[in-house]
């Protein structure tokens, strides 16, 4: 199983679109607050469909508190900050994807704690993607790479 980590989302549909992703892939899906919108919203639900009832997200209520109680092994911070192309990196069960708010990114203290976690999605054009986008492109090459390893 894998674990997707939204740090403080800002955007009820994206988080609501990647509950749905979770949901399909069967991975856990952690989020940090300060949460820009209510668990409750319609706009979140709406996009998780039917499936946010299933899914059971952990909420924590900070970065601190998330990292001593999950104890995450295997990190991978998802940033334009890094030279690291995601697909360079091995993906195993059991590791967390981590992914900043949609306006800023994760922090630098949190990035500069373990640069060698950090990856990057290339781009040809323009600042960075679409959250929901990014989570589903680095889920499913770490969900390819732990299925061609069984």
């Amino acid at each position: 199983m894998l674990n997707v980590v939204l740090y403080e989302p800002e955007i009820p549909p994206n988080t609501g679109n990647i509950g749905r992703l979770c949901h399909a892939i069967e991975a856990q899906l952690h989020l940090i607050e300060p949460l820009g919108f209510s668990i409750e919203e319609k706009a979140l639900k709406r996009a998780g469909l039917d499936y946010w009832n299933e899914l059971d997200p952990k909420t924590w209520p900070d970065w601190k508190t998330f990292a001593e109680v999950e104890a995450p092994e295997r990190l991978h911070f998802f940033t334009t900050k890094t030279q690291s192309v995601y697909w360079d990196a091995t993906f195993r069960s059991g590791d967390y994807l981590v992914f900043g708010p949609e306006t800023r990114g994760l922090p630098e203290s949190l990035l500069n704690e373990s640069p060698q976690c950090c990856r990057v999605i290339p781009q040809k054009r323009g600042r960075s993607l679409n959250l929901a986008t990014s989570v589903g492109i680095a889920a499913y090459e770490a969900v390819r790479q732990i299925d061609s390893a069984r």
